[in-house]
Parts: C-alpha cells; sequence; structure tokens
C-alpha cells in the first residue's frame, strides 16, 4: 500500500488535543498541501489563515460556539491550539468545492506528520454574520470572502482513534 494510501485510510477526526504548540515550519508544510489542492480552473481562490494568537484562537472558539448552540465553556475546536480558516472570494462559483480539497489536503499532511485534525464547520456562518470580516482584517485581508470550514490542529491526546470498516454498496460501475 502506498504512503497516501496508508494516510487516507488512517487519518481520524481527532476531538482531544494537546495544548502544546505547534511549530510554524510543520504548520507551513500543511498550509502548503492545502494550496496545492485542485482547484475549479486552475483559479487557486482558497486562501488559509492560521491562528495561533491564543486570545483570537479563543475568540473563533466562542463564536462558533455560540452559532453551533452549545453551552458557554463547551469549545468546538477540542482545545487545538491552532485553528486554520479556510475561506474563498465570494465571486469564484467553485468555492466551496476548491476550499474542501484544500482542507482535505491538509488533513492528510497533518496525518503523515503526525498531527491531528478535525473539520469544523460553521464558517460560512461566521463569515455571513460579520465575524469573519474580523478575521480577514486580523490577518490584513480585504474583501469579500465566503468561509468554507475550519481545520482544528494540534497534537493528539490519547490513542489514535481505530480505523472502522467502510460500508458496503458504495461503489457502483457502469460498464
Amino acid at each position: 500500500m502506498s504512503d497516501l494510501m496508508k494516510a487516507v485510510r488512517e487519518r481520524r477526526s481527532i476531538r482531544k488535543f494537546k495544548s502544546d504548540a505547534v511549530p510554524k515550519e510543520l504548520i507551513d508544510k500543511i498550509i502548503e498541501a492545502g494550496v496545492f489542492a485542485a482547484s475549479g480552473r486552475g483559479k487557486q481562490a482558497p486562501i488559509v489563515i492560521a491562528v495561533t494568537n491564543k486570545a483570537f484562537r479563543d475568540k473563533i472558539s466562542d463564536e462558533n460556539r455560540k452559532i453551533g448552540g452549545w453551552d458557554e465553556g463547551f469549545d468546538p475546536f477540542y482545545g487545538a491550539p491552532v485553528i486554520l480558516v479556510v475561506a474563498a472570494p465570494v465571486e469564484i462559483p467553485t468555492a466551496v468545492y476548491d476550499g474542501s480539497l484544500t482542507l482535505g489536503n491538509m488533513m492528510l499532511e497533518a496525518h503523515d506528520l503526525g498531527l491531528g485534525t478535525c473539520w469544523i464547520h460553521r464558517a460560512r456562518e461566521e463569515f455571513e454574520n460579520g465575524f469573519g470580516a474580523e478575521i480577514l482584517k486580523k490577518a490584513g485581508i480585504s474583501g469579500d470572502y465566503i468561509g468554507v470550514g475550519h481545520l482544528a490542529l494540534g497534537y493528539i491526546d490519547g490513542e489514535d482513534p481505530a480505523v472502522i470498516p467502510r460500508r458496503e454498496r458504495r461503489i457502483f460501475y457502469i460498464d
């Protein structure tokens, strides 16, 4: 089995992270995998914003928690010290698809580097309710963007989740 296929089979969403900082060099490698994702018409439209500042990371978490309807104190990023925010310009018709591929590539690279990830939703709502503008401003970005997703990133606290068998009757051929 190839290294890629091994990563595809073994990568799982992590819901408990250590608070240990992730070195910038590893974050950069993960983002590089994301920006090399396929994109509609080769536009390379998605952007990735790495949030390592704890106070701002916690602010994003609290906004996400409110949108999700959870009680105060719940962290929808499961303690991950890094949040990678993926967004794309609103005028790109393939923004959500392109951003999804970006997130997928980053999840696989993080796994290969020994880090855990979990795709966290509600980025769309953050950008629609105006909080996304604050994220963009903090990163020095202007323009209209759609939030695609977040990637909680960090070192796994505990064991890797087990690989579960794949459901049957999901592959079909028309010969």
